[in-house]
C-alpha cells in the first residue's frame, strides 16, 4: 500500500503538523465495557501489525491510544517502535481499565508510574502528547488533584512533549484552558455543545483534536467526517477501526473534506 496526500494541519502552537485523520487504537486492545453499537473480537498480534503498518501507509501520521485502552500502547510498540519516526503518539493518564472496570487515579505517584509504564510499552524514549484522561467529574478532577501540576513536570524533565485534557464537560475543557496545550473534544452532528469551546481554543492558540466523531459508530462516515473536517480550528478527527479497507475509505473522504 502507497503513501497518500492525506492533508495535514498545524496542531495550535506546537508547530507539529498532523493528518487530518488520526487513528484510535482503542479496538486493538480493548473490546469490554464499549460503547460501540456493534461488538468484535480482538485481533491477533499478526493481523494488528499489518493494520498499523497500513494506518501509516495511509498517510495518517498521528495515533492515539491509553493506557484503559487494555492491550493497545504494548501491541503498537511491538508493531510501530521501527517507524517512531512516522508518526506523532498521544496517550493519556489517570484512567486505567482491568477485570472490566475503570478505576482512576490522578495523584503524582500514578500520574508519574502511568508515563513511565506508557514509555515501556511504546518502546518509544518520548510521548508527544499526554492527555488527562478525565471521567464525568472533570472539573472536580481539574481543581482537587495534582495531575496538572505532575504533567507540568514530566514535560520539564522531557518524558513528554505536549500536553493536554480530553474530558467529557464544556466547563472543564475551558477551565483546561489556561494550561492546555491540546485539547481533545467530543463533536459530532448530534452533539455541538464545545462548537464554541472549539472556536476559544484556537484564539488562544490551543490544537483541537475530535473524538467520537461518528459518535461511537452511529453517524454515517460520508456525512460526519466533512462536518468534523469543515468546523474551523478542528486539526483531526480520530477514527478507530479494524479494517484497513474501511479506513482508506475514510482517508478519501477526510481528503477531499478538507481540500474542498
Amino acid at each position: 500500500m502507497s503513501a497518500v496526500a492525506l492533508p495535514r494541519r498545524g496542531l495550535g502552537a506546537t508547530g507539529q503538523s498532523l493528518s487530518v485523520l488520526g487513528f484510535g487504537a482503542f479496538k486493538i486492545g480493548r473490546n469490554q465495557g464499549i460503547k460501540y453499537a456493534q461488538g468484535y473480537d480482538l485481533p491477533d498480534e499478526a493481523t494488528v501489525a499489518r493494520l498499523l503498518e497500513g494506518v501509516l501507509d495511509l498517510g495518517i501520521n498521528h495515533i492515539d491510544t491509553a493506557p484503559a485502552y487494555g492491550l493497545s500502547e504494548e501491541r503498537l510498540g511491538r508493531a510501530l517502535a521501527r517507524r517512531r519516526d512516522e508518526f506523532f503518539l498521544s496517550t493519556k493518564v489517570g484512567e486505567e481499565f482491568a477485570d472490566g472496570v475503570s478505576q482512576y487515579r490522578f495523584d503524582e505517584v500514578s500520574v508519574r508510574g502511568s508515563v513511565q509504564r506508557s514509555l515501556r510499552r511504546l518502546q518509544t524514549d518520548r510521548l508527544d502528547l499526554v492527555l488527562v484522561h478525565a471521567p464525568g467529574n472533570d472539573l472536580d478532577v481539574l481543581r482537587t488533584t495534582p495531575v496538572v501540576e505532575t504533567l507540568q513536570s514530566l514535560q520539564q524533565g522531557g518524558d513528554v512533549r505536549w500536553i493536554g485534557f480530553s474530558g467529557k464537560t464544556v466547563a472543564a475543557a475551558r477551565l483546561a484552558l489556561d494550561w492546555a496545550q491540546v485539547l481533545m473534544v467530543e463533536y459530532h452532528i448530534d452533539d455541538l455543545s464545545h462548537r464554541d469551546l472549539i472556536a476559544e481554543a484556537t484564539s488562544r492558540g490551543v490544537g483541537v483534536l475530535v473524538k467520537k466523531g461518528l459518535a461511537s459508530g452511529r453517524l454515517p462516515a460520508a456525512e460526519a467526517i466533512p462536518f468534523v473536517l469543515q468546523t474551523p480550528g478542528v486539526t483531526n478527527l480520530v477514527i478507530g477501526g479494524l479494517s484497513l479497507e474501511h479506513l482508506a475509505e475514510n482517508v478519501a473522504t477526510a481528503t477531499a473534506a478538507a481540500q474542498g
